[in-house]
C-alpha cells in the first residue's frame, strides 16, 4: 500500500463549535498519538482526506509545519445521516515497524456449478510492517465443491505477514445449492428479464 501525502496544519482549539467552523473550512479534525509521545491534534484537508481514506489501514505521510510524520487511519468518525467524516484518529507509526490490524478477506472465482458459498470472516486479523500493507486477502474458490471449508490457515497472507486470528477460525464454507436457492436465482433472473423488457 502507499502512503497518501496530506499536509495537516497544527491546532489549539477543540469541542463541537470549533469542530463545526472547521467542516465549514472544509477541514477534518484529526489526532496523532502512539509511541508514547503527547498526542498532536491538526486539521487535515476534506476532498482529499475523505478519498485517502477510503482504502482499510490507509497510510498517511503528513507535512506537519514542514516535517514529515507516518500515520496510520485507526478509527474515522462519521456523521451517521449525512456519513461526512467528523472525526479521525491516526496512529504514528514508522518505517519497518509491525502493527496489527484488520484486513478484509475477498473470494474470488467460481465454485462448480451446483455449489453455493457462505462467507463465515469478512476481516482477519494480522501483523504486518506498517508501510507495507496489504489492502486485502484475496481466497479463490475456483472449482471448489460441496463440503470443501477454506479456514483461516489457508489464506495467502503478504510476504513478511503473521496470521494473529485463530487458524482454524472457518472463513469459507462451501456446500450444494438447496432448491430454494436455485429457484431464488431463476426467479431473479425472470424479474431482470421481465424489468429489461418492459425498458
Amino acid at each position: 500500500m502507499s502512503e497518501q501525502k496530506l499536509a495537516a496544519e497544527v491546532r489549539t482549539e477543540f469541542g463541537k463549535g470549533y469542530a463545526r467552523r472547521a467542516r465549514m473550512a472544509n477541514l477534518i479534525p484529526a489526532v496523532i498519538y502512539g509511541h508514547g509521545a503527547e498526542p498532536i491534534h491538526v486539521t487535515l484537508p476534506a476532498k482529499a482526506t475523505t478519498l485517502a481514506v477510503r482504502t482499510a489501514n490507509a497510510l498517511l505521510a503528513l507535512d506537519i509545519n514542514g516535517e514529515s510524520h507516518l500515520a496510520l487511519v485507526k478509527d474515522v468518525q462519521r456523521d451517521p445521516i449525512k456519513q461526512i467524516i467528523e472525526h479521525i484518529d491516526l496512529l504514528t507509526v514508522r518505517q519497518g515497524e509491525k502493527v496489527t490490524v484488520d484486513i478484509p478477506v475477498h473470494v474470488v472465482g467460481e465454485l462448480a456449478p451446483g455449489n453455493v458459498f457462505n462467507q463465515e470472516l469478512t476481516v482477519i486479523s494480522l501483523e504486518a510492517e506498517a508501510t507495507h500493507l496489504p489492502t486485502a486477502v484475496e481466497v479463490s474458490i475456483e472449482g471448489r465443491t460441496a463440503g470443501e471449508h477454506i479456514h483461516a490457515s489457508d489464506l495467502p497472507l503478504p510476504k513478511g505477514a503473521v496470521l494473529l486470528a485463530d487458524a482454524d477460525a472457518l472463513v469459507v464454507n462451501i456446500s450444494e445449492a438447496t432448491e430454494s436457492a436455485e429457484e431464488e436465482g431463476t426467479e431473479e433472473a425472470a424479474g431482470a428479464a421481465s424489468e429489461a423488457a418492459a425498458e
